[in-house]
């Protein structure tokens, strides 16, 4: 139940409960508003009596108190107890507030409330310190199976009863119960005596420690805060964020699953090898047709008893929790069977004979006399065991040969503790496929070329052993120690309990598996310990034939455990996909987060099933348990990343209340894992590894985006200081220099973005590298506009998602927009992550009257970038530049090579190319020669400059000769100045401004059209000679005076000039005319920017010269280099 505080008016006023969705009422809020008293008192008293003077609940009415005065301006609030989630001010759920309303305490509450009072604006929005104590101390977990439960509607919230489980119910108990199961009963003594006891205990301490480390690393992690239900996926997900917690989520997902797989195999061996074996349906005669035959018995029964569970299961979980209790207790009276077993071997050993061909053990399936013949009635008679070697019953009939020159002897199969059997099983004995199971020390007669027969009854190893292959049959049995964090939401204190009952089961079962291995070797016969399936005891369990009172209470206790564990993974495991499901982190899973009415997770316990069948067409035991141990080394592995990465980060929110771990334990454990996983099988573990992989790419790319505080974060963040440090030491390299660009972006009225195609350029020109700050100005102070602001903010994130922009935005709201491109201009970016380039759009209406200083803004922001040494990128009609999605089939970027700017203008159409819609472009640069200039050496040079940068294009040096200016240059140059002066007048009204500025229009028009046959075009020469150059030279020198005399003679006016201004348009309007003549149809033309004049005065002219520079052009991209070389010939 959530609460908050509803402040209402302490004289006589009323609360009108309104009704919410989900039936509760809930009285009315005012907000901040409500601290004032109401004008006026409430319509009508409710008649009804308060069932006590103490707390009121929400949705009564409070009637008016006989002769309450109506409250002063300075009346306190009262606080009243209401269901309802409450708010803070920007709309995000805040903590509750427990307090209720108590009429009797009126006086308290006031004097409470003074001494509250400079508080009181935050009353309504922020809980008070008392709030929250109490709401933490009353803290409880939803049920099992529930993840996140952060956002959960406050409506649908059930009354749960408080968890009273300890850590020995809770915690101790459920790890026993899994980690001991069906290894410890079907494989435990064959892994004994295969790999001989040493090599066995070191096979199970590497795994007992994995398990021990990680079980350390899990405890500091879980003790870290308040672990809800979902145990380890939790953990991991939270630590290391959504990726690695997705992809570990999922691969333990998978090792369940298949650990539910296992169980049942181990359950149907159990009942088709030791309880029944008449009931199998398929059978064979020989060794290795029965062996198919059994994988298709394990096969049909397996699937049947596979949908009885999933039945069972989905039936209710309530039935799998009652019988674990059994299940558990089946498990240690086997346990103790065993030892009390072992006991009795010291004093009493039972009398299990062996039969033994030489050294090789016989299968006693179809015999039951181990003797070559016996004498019955003073008459020598033969064995079936005869029978079985010699093509008939007689004395004399033809034997096998290795029947023949070996005698029948029988031994004791459990000699007992004190027998000294324990020096024969010290050493591995491994074997290949179909080998004899032969005892050590004992003489036989070999046999030359013997060919085996699987009709003879001899014992044989099923699969080639070896040290590896064992670590990973026998891995699965140490897993199971993250049951205990699993229950988590219903444990008492599970920051205690987690800890001390997984450590104290670790090392429980760690004896009792290393106890086992020492004792099944000094007890039991070698031989008897690698007859996997007891067919030398006459197809018993050997693990039974050791136990007291009985064989039965181990095969039958090790049924039931494995029934209850296989139960066991069937319900967990759904629920742990359907908690992945429901956070939302991998969309195709979302489907299975759904269940029935009671939150059951139907279609996940589906999908399980279905995985689970794939385990068990496997058959195959020995197949099934490394593929399961891969996911849980996994899991466990990224458990000790974990608990290493939050440790070293050092992060403040590290607090674990598990003191005894390091980050040295973590990571010893984290490379056990590692070791152990490709010492199991090193293609399983690369395919484990490719699948984990597979999920954190695919949840990287399509996941949804989760900030948990996950470790991972906080290494990036680590990493991105450090790297920042390290840039930080002085200017990079000219091989390392690329554009880091800050986007200047206009915003209208709506706080959406003018020209998106800037974004789109900036795309193409970065192809997603480098740093690229997107950056814009809101005019006015940050008090009035953040609303504004975070709405503009979000316009440029959904734009830059749109065109594709990798990057980060930064808005700035100032009191003017110069200011605050100033301000973006000198601190955008964080250390030697700094932007070097800026890009803005060309302002196409500086020209209009209604916004006459727009050209002000533009060309005070050139010279911030050329005080800041940093380069300028102005692209002139933006909106006509190509979206992201076009391809251009062919055409040209032209480069016009004026002035040397350290090479942005070479590199530019470089990274352009590099992006899909300019690739097909063909890159041509034009350079400028003057009369002095020998163009053809100049050729030269180019091409073999562009040669050794490795950059291809076509090069073209164009040759413009010095003539006189035009009455057209003039013309311009006077409209320029008269527009200039027009400007200044500000004193003018509107009305007079358009008024003059007609005039000044049609008195400039008049004098184009009377000029227009004296501008003659210019011709440009393209090659020149000496002789040319002389004469040209003469020409001039002898025609400049006089032109000048003629051309004022033409329009007086033009005489009072500036002169400085006329010579700038000239070359403005001859240069125009050389580029419109070359490239007039490219895609695109780069030139270098001319920069602003000294003095400000002749701002509003610099904007004219560009103007007349660019005109009659498609896409023009002005650049202005940063005063530093940005591209080198070295390597």
């Amino acid at each position: 139940m959530s609460q908050r505080f509803v402040v209402t008016p302490a004289a006589g006023g009323l609360v009108e409960p309104r009704t919410q969705s989900g039936g509760a009422t809930e009285p009315e809020l005012s907000g901040r508003s409500s601290l004032r008293p109401s004008p006026r008192p409430s319509p009508r008293p409710s008649p009804s009596p308060s069932p006590r003077p103490g707390a009121r609940l929400a949705g009564e009415k409070v009637p008016a108190e006989p002769g309450t005065k109506v409250a002063k301006d300075d009346a306190l609030p009262i606080l009243h107890y209401c269901r309802e989630p409450s708010r803070y001010g920007d709309g995000s759920p805040r903590e509750n507030s427990p307090f209720i309303n108590n009429t009797d305490m009126e006086r308290e509450n006031n004097y409470e409330g003074k001494n509250m009072a400079l508080f009181e604006e935050e009353m309504d929005s922020n809980p008070m310190v008392s709030s929250l104590l109490n709401k933490l101390a009353n803290y409880t977990n939803l049920s099992q199976g529930v993840v996140e439960h952060e956002e959960d509607e406050d409506s649908k919230r059930k009354e749960i009863k408080a968890p009273r489980m300890g850590t020995f119910i809770g915690v101790y108990l459920p790890c026993l119960q899994n980690i001991l199961g069906v290894i410890l009963f079907l494989r435990l003594t064959w892994i004994v005596g295969t790999a001989g006891i040493l090599e066995s205990l070191i096979i199970v301490s590497m795994c007992c420690t994995c398990t021990m480390l990680t079980a350390i690393s899990m405890s500091a992690i879980a003790t870290n805060g308040v672990v809800p239900a979902g145990g380890s996926y939790y953990m991991i997900s939270r630590s290391l964020g959504p990726e690695f917690g997705g992809a570990v989520g999922l691969c333990f997902y998978l090792g369940t699953t298949f650990a539910g797989a296992m169980y049942i195999l181990g359950t149907i061996e159990i009942f088709l090898t030791y309880i029944s074996p008449s009931a199998a349906i398929f059978h064979s005669e020989d060794v290795e047709g029965e062996n198919g035959a059994m994988l298709n018995n394990m096969r049909v029964y397996g699937t049947c008893t596979l949908a009885l569970m999933a039945m069972v299961v989905f039936v209710g979980v309530k039935y799998v929790n009652k019988l674990a209790l059994v299940f558990l207790a089946c498990v240690i009276l086997s346990i103790l069977a065993i030892y009390a077993g072992v006991i009795k071997t010291a004093f009493d050993p039972p009398n299990i004979p062996i039969c033994l061909l030489g050294n090789r053990t016989l299968s006693k399936r179809d015999f039951d006399v181990c003797a070559k013949v016996q004498h019955i009635n003073y008459e020598t008679v033969t064995t079936p065991l005869w029978g079985l070697f010699c093509n008939s019953s007689n004395l004399n009939a033809t034997c096998d040969e290795y029947f023949s020159q070996n005698n029948v002897t029988e031994i004791q199969g459990i000699p007992g503790i004190a027998s000294g059997v324990i020096r024969e099983n010290l050493w591995s004995t491994y074997a290949e496929k179909g080998a004899y199971v032969e005892k050590q020390g004992i003489l036989s007669s070999s046999v030359s070329e013997e060919t085996k027969t699987s009709s003879l009854p001899y014992v044989l190893t099923d699969i080639m052993t070896y040290f590896t292959m064992l670590v990973g049959i026998y891995f699965p049995s140490v897993t199971g120690i993250m049951a205990g964090s699993n229950r988590s939401g219903d444990l008492r204190d599970a920051q205690k309990s987690i800890p001390t009952g997984t450590i104290l089961a670790i090392v429980t079962t760690s004896f009792i598996y290393l106890s086992c291995i020492v004792l099944f070797g000094a007890c039991i016969e070698g031989v008897i310990l690698r007859d996997k399936f007891g067919e030398a005891l006459n197809g018993k369990l050997v693990i039974g034939m050791l136990a007291w009172p009985s064989p039965w209470v181990i095969v039958i206790g090790s049924f039931f455990s494995t029934c209850g564990a296989g139960l066991q993974s069937l319900t967990g495991a759904p629920r742990l996909l359907q908690a992945i499901a429901r956070d939302g982190i991998v969309p195709f899973l979302q489907v299975f987060g759904h269940g029935k009415a009671n939150g059951e997770p139907t279609w996940a316990l589906l999908l399980t099933a279905l995985i689970c069948e794939i385990g068990i067409l496997i058959a195959s035991l020995d197949s099934v348990a490394p593929i399961l141990s891969m996911f849980f080394l996994m899991c466990y592995m990224f458990v000790n990343l974990a608990c290493a990465l939050q440790t070293l980060l050092r992060t403040p929110n590290w607090r674990p209340r598990f003191k005894y771990y390091h980050w040295t334990l973590s990571f010893l454990g984290m490379s056990l894992c590692l070791a152990l996983m490709f010492i199991c099988s090193w293609y399983y573990a690369l395919f484990a590894m490719l699948i984990a992989g597979c999920i954190y790419k695919y949840i990287e790319y399509r996941g949804a985006e989760k900030e948990w505080g996950d470790g991972i974060r906080g290494l990036s963040l680590n990493a991105a200081r450090y790297a920042l440090l390290r840039v930080e030491h002085g200017p990079p390299h000219t091989k390392n220099w690329r554009p880091q660009v800050l986007v200047m972006l206009n915003l209208d009225s709506e706080q959406c973005v003018k020209h998106p195609r800037l974004l789109s350029f900036t795309t193409q020109l970065k192809a997603g590298k480098g740093l690229t700050i997107v950056g814009s100005v809101l005019e006015g102070t940050y008090l009035d506009k953040h609303h504004e602001a975070q709405r503009a903010e979000e316009n440029i994130r959904s734009l830059m998602s749109v065109e594709k922009t990798k990057g980060f935005c930064q808005l700035v709201v100032s009191s003017t927009l110069r200011d605050g491109m100033s301000h973006l201009i000198q601190s955008a970016g964080l250390g030697g992550m700094k932007h070097n380039t800026v890009l803005m759009a060309w302002p196409s209406s500086w020209k209009l009257s209604d916004n006459p200083f727009s050209w002000k803004n533009f060309v005070d922001t050139v010279r911030d970038t050329t005080a800041a040494q940093q380069a300028l990128l102005v692209a002139k009609n933006i909106d006509t530049f190509p979206q992201n999605q076009e391809r251009f089939r062919e055409g040209n970027i032209d480069v016009w090579w004026i002035v040397h700017d350290g090479g942005m203008l070479m590199l530019l159409p470089f990274l352009l190319r590099q992006h899909k819609v300019w690739r097909k472009c063909r890159m041509r640069i034009f350079t400028v020669a003057q009369m002095d200039d020998n163009s053809i050496q100049m050729k030269k040079d180019l091409q073999m400059f562009l040669y050794h940068l490795r950059i291809s294009a076509e090069v073209e040096v164009v040759e413009m000769v010095e003539n006189d200016i035009s009455a057209f240059t003039y013309e311009k140059t006077l409209m320029m100045e008269q527009r200039s002066q027009m400007l200044t007048q500000m004193q003018l009204s509107k009305n007079e401004r358009e008024r003059e500025a007609q005039l000044i229009h049609d008195r400039n028009t008049a004098a184009v059209a009377r000029t227009k046959a004296a501008a003659a075009p210019e011709k440009v020469q393209m090659t020149w000679t000496k002789e040319k150059l002389t004469s040209e030279k003469h020409k001039n020198k002898d025609t400049y005076v006089a032109g000048f005399r003629d051309i004022f003679t033409l329009k007086p006016e033009w005489g009072n000039l500036n002169q400085s201004n006329v010579r700038r348009m000239h070359t403005a309007v001859k240069l125009n005319g050389v580029v419109l003549s070359k490239s007039q149809d490219a895609q695109l033309v780069l030139l270098n920017m001319p920069g602003p004049p000294k003095n400000r005065q002749g701002d509003e002219n610099y904007m004219e010269f560009l103007e007349v520079l660019t005109e009659g052009l498609n896409r023009v991209l002005l650049v202005r280099g940063g005063g530093r070389e940005v591209i080198t010939i070295y390597s």
